[in-house]
């Protein structure tokens, strides 16, 4: 018997995966990764240069990412059997040898793979291997830390309504906006309404070649979709 095992990679930079992944994914005969259609997936470029020889890769190609609104019940069905077919293929070739689906950050935090990993309950053994979260990465690089003292951290999408969002800005201490990309003027928006507009910073490729650290009211025009908006804490700070 195989198992499934999901290996975090962490933020980006291929130094700041854990040994574990790092040894799993060196050894695989099998690689699982979710990517768009026609694209190499940031996950499989992560770990460019660590496969073994004769490695079987299985690309996960999402149907949809956002030709549909994910509130359209028809994004919900095809991703639906998006995923019911791969955790079938998964759980296949878990029936004989290991196969190690890779996931960037962690696993647990926001990860495709969690969809999968409810799927396989009862039907394959699974093991999670955790990672660097992106947003710790991109704080990090941000030369600031995210909370002092008791301050309260937030983590939102900014896919949530602008009242949504306004709400917990103005609600928390620290706050962190990750998914950006065309939900930026929203997002703007809501952090004017909370007043935390001019303490936002947004990090376009956290710890990866071509990062950028910029205040958010020095940007003008589109964002990547993977860009995270800090706004840190100040608590007991000195």
């Amino acid at each position: 018997m195989g198992k499934v095992i999901c290996a975090g990679l962490g933020p980006g930079d291929p130094d700041l995966m854990s040994v574990r992944s790092h040894r799993l994914i060196s050894s695989a005969r099998h690689i699982a990764y979710f990517r768009k259609a026609g694209r190499q997936g940031q996950a499989r470029a992560i770990v460019e240069g660590m496969l073994g020889e004769g490695v079987t890769e299985h690309a996960m190609e999402y149907p949809v990412t956002t030709e549909i609104h994910f509130s359209d019940p028809e994004y919900n069905r095809v991703l639906a059997e998006f995923y019911d077919r791969w955790a079938d293929t998964l759980a296949e070739i878990a029936q004989d040898e290991d196969v190690v689906v890779l996931c960037e950050g962690d696993p647990f935090l926001y990860g495709s793979y969690m969809h999968l990993y409810t799927r396989l309950q009862g039907r394959a053994d699974q093991e999670i291997v955790p990672g660097i979260t992106g947003m710790s990465g991109c704080w990090t690089a941000s030369g600031q830390p995210i909370t002092w003292g008791d301050d309260v951290l937030t983590v939102a999408m900014a896919t949530l309504s602008e009242d949504e969002l306004a709400k917990h800005a103005a609600e928390t201490d620290a706050l962190v906006v990750m998914k950006i990309g065309r939900n930026l003027p929203k997002l703007r928006r809501a952090l004017e309404r909370a007043g935390r507009a001019d303490d936002a910073w947004l990090v376009e490729r956290g710890t990866m070649p071509g990062q950028t650290v910029q205040k958010l009211s020095e940007i003008d025009g589109e964002v990547p979709y993977f860009s995270i908006v800090l706004v840190h804490g100040q608590g007991r700070r000195p």
